[in-house]
């Protein structure tokens, strides 16, 4: 079966993006976020990159 990467329905807080994320590469929820946050913080444009996400990734199945 062919992985897809989506928007996460059961685990989301915001736009389900980053649990959509987690899901495709096997990882924490948790994790995902915790690492968009850091980057975020530290001058990188996540909040932007985010929004992209948002607009692209289609919703689960």
């Amino acid at each position: 079966m062919e992985k897809r990467l989506h928007r996460s329905l059961n685990d989301r807080k915001v736009a389900g993006v980053c649990g959509g994320i987690a899901e495709y590469l096997g990882w924490d929820p948790t994790l995902v976020r915790l690492l968009w946050v850091v980057l975020t913080l530290l001058g990188g444009s996540g909040v932007l990159i985010y929004a992209i996400l948002w607009i692209v990734m289609p919703d689960s199945p």
